[in-house]
């Protein structure tokens, strides 16, 4: 026999409410995951107690983009349905609203900061330190390529430089040659003019003796020579 289909209303029994709100409630929870992960969906599940306490669930703990979104895909459907935004009241609305995100950007960014974290939950907590995590994750990954491509750069311009400078150099030693080889050529034409100069006579290196007999030798040799000339010239006077 089939089990009868059961009334749904209000339990009055206090703890059989209470008993049946956790059950549910981590049912309902259990089935958000599910359809999160089965079907790739955003899901965000937000529970108020009796008593006022908080129960959520988002898909990869970012409840704030999901209603963020909602927020957006909201406002777009209101636009469509009541075009007439300059009513009072969709002012009012629009104030509210920023008010709300603005309180939390601020809440978030003291939570960031280290501040006012009394009021989270361990796993609000957990779920900031992994925010925090990634985000210093993708800052040190930026700083190491900066780092890289700023390295690269200083190797291009150095590598740029000792080109520069090894052109620099050979140029210098172009010049000088070039400045270089006049000299080298005045100064050959010169020692080649040296080598067209008479060289000098030996001498005779003769002794004191020797050089008065020869001298004696060379002034009788001179003597002959020249007494048939004056013989000559005297018999022309006598004649």
């Amino acid at each position: 026999m089939g089990r009868g289909r059961v009334q749904l209303k209000r339990i009055e029994n206090k703890i059989n409410r209470q008993v049946t709100f956790s059950k549910r409630r981590t049912g309902l929870l259990k089935k958000a995951h599910e359809i999160s992960v089965l079907c790739d969906a955003q899901v965000a599940v937000v529970v108020f107690s009796n008593k006022g306490k908080l129960f959520e669930y988002a898909t990869d703990s970012c409840m704030e983009q999901i209603l963020e979104r909602y927020e957006r895909y909201s406002y777009a459907e209101r636009q469509l349905v009541e075009p007439d935004f300059e009513s009072q009241g969709n002012w009012t609305f629009e104030y509210s609203r920023l008010k709300a995100k603005v309180e939390v950007l601020q809440r978030n960014h003291r939570h960031y900061l280290g501040e006012d974290l009394d009021s989270l939950t361990l796993k609000e907590i957990q779920s900031l330190e992994q925010q925090l995590d990634t985000a210093h994750k993708q800052i040190r990954l930026r700083k190491n390529q900066l780092m890289h491509e700023s390295i690269t750069e200083l190797q291009r311009k150095e590598k740029a430089i000792q080109e520069q400078n090894n052109l620099l150099a050979k140029k210098i030693k172009e010049k000088e040659k070039a400045a270089a080889q006049p000299q080298v050529q005045n100064w050959e034409q010169q020692n080649h003019g040296l080598d067209l100069l008479p060289q000098p006579l030996p001498c005779l290196n003769i002794g004191g003796t020797q050089q008065d007999e020869f001298l004696q030798v060379r002034r009788n040799q001179l003597d002959l020579t020249l007494e048939p000339f004056y013989s000559c010239h005297l018999g022309c006077f006598a004649a």
